[in-house]
């Protein structure tokens, strides 16, 4: 069975995607759970997370089983096998860390599409294709399409060559990581300094002059509402563990103040 990327189909007519980020959650229920709330994609953080590649491939069968598109970051963008067996497993899409010049992103493309835009490993009957059997001359193209490769810009380099960057063919969206950019100009964690900000500001301007999805990791309701209004379209709002910690903190924090009273 092949699915067609709704987060794809959803940008490209000019709409919004809202996903939030799994980074210890593993249980494929719980992409039961996001579809039936209504989300429009998944991130599952295999960088800084701890999904391994069976759970990846767990949780990504029980995704494509409810058509809830999973974008995975792997630890690095820099490994070709670790990228396309990712894809294999059954990720929709790419998340690919610390993106700093157009030759990396070449290799990204190079990678993770079959020729004649790159060279993917060729593995056709797996998760991706519910192991399927499919001639491969009709199957790339299709999956060429569907997949998604998305360059997380978090670094004064990134952005420096980041106009490049976005002129490969195969480059989907952009995600810009202003933690890690902040660190790369030397005021780790303050994500509000006027130089992270002037960056910030290129990546948007450089995505809307090419007409490039872009997007960023909020953690609450108002500024993912102001990214928005600022013209981000592919949006990551919370996480699973700032989910149950915050909830759990807020329920009891209620009840306990009732006890006080």
């Amino acid at each position: 069975m092949l699915l067609e990327n709704q987060v794809k189909k959803t940008l490209k007519a000019g709409g919004v995607v809202l996903g939030t980020m799994l980074t210890h959650l593993h249980q494929p229920a719980v992409a039961i759970l996001m579809k039936n709330a209504g989300w429009d994609y998944v991130f599952l953080d295999a960088e800084h997370g701890s999904f391994t590649p069976p759970q990846l491939l767990d949780f990504c069968i029980a995704a494509r089983g409810v058509n809830l598109p999973t974008i995975v970051r792997v630890p690095n963008s820099r490994e070709a096998q670790r990228m396309y067996q990712t894809l294999d497993l059954g990720a929709t899409g790419l998340l690919c860390p610390q993106t700093e010049t157009r030759e990396q992103v070449e290799f990204i493309i190079h990678s993770t599409k079959y020729f004649p835009m790159g060279q993917r490993g060729m593995s056709l009957r797996n998760n991706h294709t519910s192991w399927g059997k499919y001639k491969g001359s009709e199957l790339t193209p299709k999956l060429n399409q569907e997949t998604m490769i998305v360059l997380q810009i978090e670094s004064k380099l990134g952005v420096d060559n980041l106009e490049p960057m976005l002129d490969v063919p195969g480059v989907d969206a952009v995600f810009i990581g202003p933690n890690d950019m902040s660190q790369t100009l030397g005021i780790p964690g303050d994500i509000g300094h006027p130089e992270v900000a002037k960056r910030v500001d290129r990546v948007l301007e450089l995505c809307q002059k090419k007409n490039i999805p872009c997007g960023v990791h909020t953690y609450d309701l108002d500024t993912a509402k102001k990214w928005i209004a600022r013209g981000c379209r592919f949006m990551c709002l919370g996480g699973d563990m700032a989910w149950l910690q915050d909830g759990m903190q807020v329920a009891y924090n209620a009840v306990m103040e009732s006890v006080k009273k």
